[in-house]
């Protein structure tokens, strides 16, 4: 794609960078067969080749953004499914993340849309305040349908219905420490705590660590580590992802310090997305460019991890057919495709996957809320398709696939590690029905 950036713009190396990507693009279309939002709405501006055009525009004109281009960029899952369709190699997910940001710089919201931005913003990435969230949801699911009727308070309405009955307690595993492996030691990793899975369902990560030590894993939880930063990140709020960036990194740095590190465990491919690519969000930092990088390198999504690691034989083989839903995050943003359906075929499941695997779910860390209505559609699709596997329950490695999808799934939701676990001789996950052990005809 010709682009035509002054010398004057091209000094900002955010705009250089995207340029970059810009030129890359060869107007094939590949991506719009695989993008969600075009497949569902069929408007080119819903593509990432139409909104690639309008983010060129809006750059090159040095201008702000307006109604029409957020529009379309709001509607972008950032699901990355483009990146993998194309020949040419665009990082869509760089640009589209630069031209949120300059979204959130140069675009006045109405007033309801940059409350409600600055409410998940305030809340979703700190525990604490989201769990006390959570329980006062209560209070407001009376008024679920007449929130729905005003289109300004459809995301109330919609984080209303996500509010689970009831909140796991808190784990007294996310606390700062470290659990030593049983045996001979075998390695040495820390573990993402993170803010919504911790809150939502805190037994992903205990289950790894359970796992982790019975394999011999020292596992390190460091203090002060907190948030990716993938939530803020995707809204545009650039400075506030940083600033949770470099705290992780901090607390990394100090864990490797302290004994060094093999990986950093992750549990939520939507976290391992952002995380790698710290070096890339942290590259114009000096004073953290470098350690970022080495972070990066690091962190493992937890089956990425263990298909690299000398397994035992399973404790069981459930034989349980699993529909497995590879999130987005995991397949386009990571790459890691074949290690956890490797992993559950070997721990003795029965791995089915289904049609249309490479479309989002709908769910996109807070796009279910603010754009509530396209994710319901995807939601509905996907669930279909996991349902017409014939499986007995669904494993995925992102807690907010798990929360989409277990929203209108007939059969459970559970995390990939929870049925790993049980194979390697862990406890049968909650929610995991007794006639689910029998493998399907």
């Amino acid at each position: 794609m010709q682009t035509n950036f002054s010398s004057a713009q091209l000094a900002d190396p955010h705009v250089a960078e995207s340029e970059k990507i810009l030129r890359k693009c060869v107007h094939c279309g590949f991506c719009t067969a695989t993008c969600p939002t075009y497949v569902t709405l069929g408007n080119e501006l819903d593509s990432p080749r139409g909104r690639i055009y309008l983010i060129k525009d809006m750059l090159e004109n040095g201008r702000p953004a307006d109604k029409e281009i957020v529009t379309h960029i709001d509607r972008c899952l950032s699901c990355l499914a483009c990146m993998t369709t194309c020949p040419s190699g665009v990082n869509y997910m760089h640009l589209v993340d630069h031209a949120r940001a300059h979204i959130q710089e140069t675009y006045e919201r109405p007033l309801l849309d940059r409350l409600t931005r600055a409410m998940l913003a305030f809340v979703l990435p700190y525990p604490t305040r989201f769990r006390a969230a959570l329980k006062l949801a209560k209070l407001g699911k009376p008024f679920i349908g007449l929130f729905e009727k005003l289109p300004a308070l459809k995301p109330l309405a919609a984080m209303l219905k996500l509010a689970p009955a009831s909140i796991p307690a808190a784990s007294p595993m996310a606390a700062p420490g470290v659990h030593a492996g049983q045996g001979a030691k075998k390695g040495r990793v820390a573990i993402l705590t993170g803010c919504a899975q911790s809150v939502l369902d805190p037994a992903i990560n205990d289950t790894t660590i359970s796992l982790l030590t019975r394999l011999g894993v020292e596992v390190v939880v460091p203090p002060g580590e907190g948030c990716c930063g993938a939530l803020v990140h995707h809204m545009g709020r650039e400075e506030a992802a940083l600033a949770s960036a470099r705290q992780n990194v901090d607390a990394w740095m100090r864990a490797i310090d302290q004994g060094g590190l093999d990986a950093i465990i992750i549990t939520a491919s939507g976290c391992g997305t952002t995380i790698k690519d710290y070096g890339f969000m942290l590259r114009l930092d000096p004073a953290y460019a470098d350690k970022a990088a080495r972070v990066s390198a690091l962190a493992k999504d937890i089956t990425e991890y263990l298909a690299a690691f000398d397994m035992p034989e399973p404790v069981r083989k459930p034989g349980t057919v699993v529909a497995y839903h590879s999130a987005c995050s995991m397949q386009h943003g990571q790459k890691i495709t074949r290690q956890p359906k490797e992993l559950l075929a070997k721990a003795g499941f029965i791995v089915r996957e289904p049609r249309e695997g490479h479309l989002c779910c709908g769910s996109a860390g807070t796009y279910n809320i603010l754009q509530s209505e396209i994710s319901a559609k995807l939601r509905d699709r996907k669930v279909k398709n996991i349902e017409a596997t014939g499986a007995s329950i669904v494993a995925t490695g992102n807690i907010g696939c798990i929360t989409q999808i277990a929203s209108a799934a007939s059969m459970p939701v559970v995390h990939t590690i929870k049925l790993l676990d049980w194979a390697y001789g862990g406890p049968k996950p909650d929610g995991v029905r007794d006639e689910s052990l029998i493998a399907a005809e």
